[in-house]
């Protein structure tokens, strides 16, 4: 949650529950804020690449929550916003954000900060394979979960280009709060029947033989 520059969050690693636990935990912390949901100027959610139900499930529960208090949504990249966690844990300029897709393929992108601390994608997000990670020029910090994944299909890059890494692979709310306040400033906002979820890749699962 946002508020006049004040961020607060609530975070918790919980797989496979999700839908049971997200809506109490806005409620928490609005209740913490003293914020009722009628005062809500905009909602924020993550956007994608990630897993099928995650994005799907958060996708969702924003366009309820903006179609009941009709106030617009803002999507943000899941990419980005793990790249906003670590330039604000580690004050890195470039994060090169690498997440594990599964099926032998990653979600990517890289990240430059701007004036005003805020990442801005440099390029494009990809969804490829660990081999096909291509950066241009040094000093890269390495976030998300696809560098300790697929280490060995990234080393020669690794080697050659990363200055340090971020020992934290998730996307954390306070970081896709940070970016929303940004694209709402730049009417990056959309109504909630225009929110849609991105996957990066057409295939979302994986069919055995």
């Amino acid at each position: 949650m946002w508020i006049d520059g004040d961020v607060s969050e609530r975070f918790e690693l919980v797989p496979r529950r999700h839908s049971e636990l997200l809506l109490p935990m806005i409620d928490n912390v609005l209740a913490d804020g003293g914020i009722v949901k009628s005062q809500i100027d905009a909602i924020a959610f993550s956007r994608g690449p990630g897993s099928f139900t995650g994005v799907r499930i958060a996708t969702g529960v924003a366009q309820g929550l903006g179609f009941a208090l009709d106030c617009p949504l803002v999507p943000v990249s899941t990419l980005a916003g793990i790249a906003q966690g670590c330039y604000r844990r580690l004050q890195t300029a470039q994060v090169a954000v690498v997440m594990d897709a599964r099926m032998q393929e990653v979600y990517w992108g890289a990240y430059r900060v701007d004036a005003n601390g805020v990442m801005r994608l440099a390029g494009t997000e990809r969804c490829c394979a660990p081999t096909e990670v291509n950066l241009e020029g040094a000093g890269w910090c390495a976030s998300g979960s696809g560098w300790e994944v697929y280490s060995s299909d990234l080393q020669a890059l690794s080697n050659r280009l990363l200055e340090e890494s971020d020992n934290e692979p998730h996307c954390h709310a306070r970081d896709i709060a940070t970016l929303a306040v940004a694209l709402l400033n730049e009417d990056g906002a959309v109504p909630a029947e225009q929110a849609m979820p991105v996957y990066l890749r057409n295939q979302v699962a994986h069919v055995k033989a």
